[in-house]
């Protein structure tokens, strides 16, 4: 069994990326937009400005009060998608109550999206012709090419199918040559699904929902999960003091999937910036 140390290779790839930054006659910029008071929010902004300081990206940040109009989000938008200096664009979820965020981010050109949720990007990762991909299925990616796993043939079960995570994931790991099961609230005996999985990748939110009995001896498991337990400890979706011992390799939470996350939207920010 080994623990994965996704902030090992998260500053592994930031490394790569620095000096790719610093040898180009292009300062990659990103533009990060927040809108209201959300506390986790603006933790992830913090974190995601001092990455692009860290490796050389020239970070913009706008604010928007808890009152802000569906207009006054998407004016804002249009006016950072004119922008030259700029070449990511990302708007910070979820949007306080009543505005749509699905119609703001159709205001973020496809060129720009450094999140890959835009409809062009998603068609591209479903043609198999991705150039941005949501940065946390991509940092999945990373981590399992990282440890040498090896998914031509494999059966990958992606729990969770959300547009930003277990879809793209499950379409990533299509592309792979894995067979792929995607499971969701609805799906009937998800433990059986889930025991026949080689590599198994959890997008619930709930914590320690993936228990020992759900795991197959020496599966590959990836928790995306960040949510907190009865004591109020950081922790995600697999039971993991549980269920380690049963895997070939495990991410933990935190310092798995999380540091590779905010990596993937600088690797997102250089392809867009330098037009790869």
């Amino acid at each position: 069994m080994k623990i994965i140390d996704g902030k090992a290779l998260a500053a592994t790839l930031r490394a790569e990326l620095k000096d790719k930054i610093e040898n180009s006659n292009i300062q990659p910029g990103l533009a990060v937009v927040i809108v209201g008071n959300d506390p986790a929010s603006r933790i992830y902004v913090r974190n995601k400005i001092k990455a692009c300081g860290e490796i050389g990206i020239r970070s913009f940040s706008y604010e928007l009060p808890e009152t802000a109009t569906q207009k006054e989000v998407e004016d804002l938008l249009d006016a950072l998608a004119e922008k030259d200096e700029i070449h990511g664009i990302l708007l910070q979820l979820p949007l306080p109550k009543g505005l749509d965020s699905e119609a703001a981010m159709a205001h973020i050109p496809f060129e720009k999206d450094v999140d890959g949720f835009s409809a062009e990007n998603l068609g591209l990762l479903t043609l198999h012709k991705e150039k941005v991909v949501a940065c946390t299925p991509l940092g999945i990616m990373k981590i399992l090419e990282n440890e040498g796993v090896d998914l031509c043939g494999k059966h990958a079960v992606v729990i969770g199918r959300s547009d930003t995570v277990g879809k793209p994931m499950a379409m990533l790991l299509l592309n792979a040559n894995a067979t792929v099961t995607v499971c969701h609230s609805k799906t009937v005996d998800l433990k059986a699904i889930c025991r026949t999985a080689d590599v198994l990748v959890s997008a619930v939110g709930k914590a320690k929902f993936v228990t020992a009995d759900m795991v197959k001896e020496g599966a590959v498991v990836i928790d995306v999960g960040m949510n907190r337990d009865e004591d109020g400890k950081l922790c995600g979706d697999v039971d993991f003091e549980n269920v380690k011992e049963k895997t070939s390799c495990i991410t933990p939470v935190p310092g798995g999937v999380g540091p590779m996350t905010i990596t993937m939207l600088m690797y997102n920010t250089c392809i867009t910036a330098f037009k790869e």
